[in-house]
């Protein structure tokens, strides 16, 4: 019997959560309330923060990943610094322990294919937690341009300068959700990139301008930063039925079709459910681990969405260590 099947067939799973920033403790809240799931306990070095969220969700509090393995769990979130995923993703499916990493899910591509490999030998649910395809607006959205022929999608996701310093910029931090959207809305490769980025005030990107084609002929653009006053997020889909326009943070889907000759159209607002987009993510992951399906985000997923998001660096750095050519000089006379 593999540890999926074992697992499948207890009344609760174990799970624990390793790293307890700001995204680490959500995770550990929602866990301590899902149905058919016991929060073990959550790992972070900094003890004084693992306590306190301990105490407050009743789990126990543990200094690092190897004491929460070996006190007993059947998956774990991981929830850490990105330059740690790969060896505490590859510890934990070497001991069966089934995996959610959050995103990026490792710092370049050779890691998270080493994680993906690890999860593949162990015979272990491996999930990338992808958030944003949880949200509401987003599967209203992906509803709506169902058997349609896309033609552009344009994605904006800005906002102020976030009061957590990271070692990654925009396009890490935050453009990687939008094109793990392009992917998945489109189902199609991205082929062609052409990156635009510049630091205004960070030691890394913090304005990125991207457009993408995919496979598929979709043109693609993201328009991130961390130079906004306030948040956005906004989707707008372009097919040869209709336009799709769609707000993350209000949950507003506006679609307009019935185009007429003389450029009047209809438009209607769409249902867009309510549902925490986090508790979404957890229940499809358990539900995973219980069915031994493949998961709502693979590895394999996740590995290229950063892939795209490394070339769109790579190719920033190699027009930044170009020669400039110089204008033409001025003729005298």
């Amino acid at each position: 019997m593999s540890e999926a099947e074992k697992v499948a067939g207890d009344a609760s799973l174990r799970i624990g959560v390793i790293g307890v920033g700001v995204m680490g403790s959500n995770h550990a809240r929602v866990l301590s309330e899902l149905p058919g799931v016991k929060l073990i306990g959550v790992a972070d070095p900094d003890r004084k923060r693992s306590d306190l969220v301990a105490r407050t969700l009743g789990c126990a509090a543990f200094d690092d990943a190897e004491a929460l393995m070996h006190h007993g769990v059947d998956a774990v979130i991981i929830a850490a610094p990105t330059h740690l995923h790969r060896d505490i993703a590859t510890a934990c499916a070497a001991r069966g322990i089934h995996v959610l990493v959050e995103k990026p899910i490792a710092s370049t591509v050779e890691e998270s294919r080493a994680i993906v490999a690890a999860a593949r030998r162990a015979g272990v649910t491996l999930m990338v937690g992808h958030v944003e395809r949880f949200n509401p607006a987003v599967e209203s959205i992906k509803k709506a341009i169902k058997d349609q022929d896309i033609l552009s999608i344009a994605i904006t996701r800005v906002g102020p300068f976030p009061p957590r310093m990271s070692n990654v910029g925009v396009v890490i931090d935050l453009a990687v959700h939008d094109i793990d959207l392009i992917r998945w809305f489109t189902d199609s490769e991205i082929v062609e990139i052409q990156p635009q980025t510049s630091s205004a005030i960070a030691e890394r990107e913090d304005i990125a301008l991207l457009q993408f084609r995919t496979a598929s002929g979709v043109l693609a653009h993201i328009n991130t930063n961390w130079l906004t006053p306030f948040k956005a997020r906004t989707i707008h889909i372009a097919t040869r039925d209709k336009y799709v326009i769609g707000d993350l943070l209000t949950l507003q889907v506006t679609e307009c079709f019935g185009f007429q000759p003389d450029g009047s159209y209809s438009m209607r607002h769409l249902s867009v459910g309510y549902a925490e987009p986090l508790r979404s993510e957890l229940f499809a992951f358990v539900n995973a681990i219980r069915s031994g399906e493949p998961p709502a985000v693979t590895g394999e997923e996740a590995v290229a969405s950063l892939e795209i998001a490394i070339r769109c660096l790579d190719a920033r750095s190699a027009r930044s260590a170009a020669p400039q050519r110089k204008g033409p000089r001025r003729v005298a006379g």
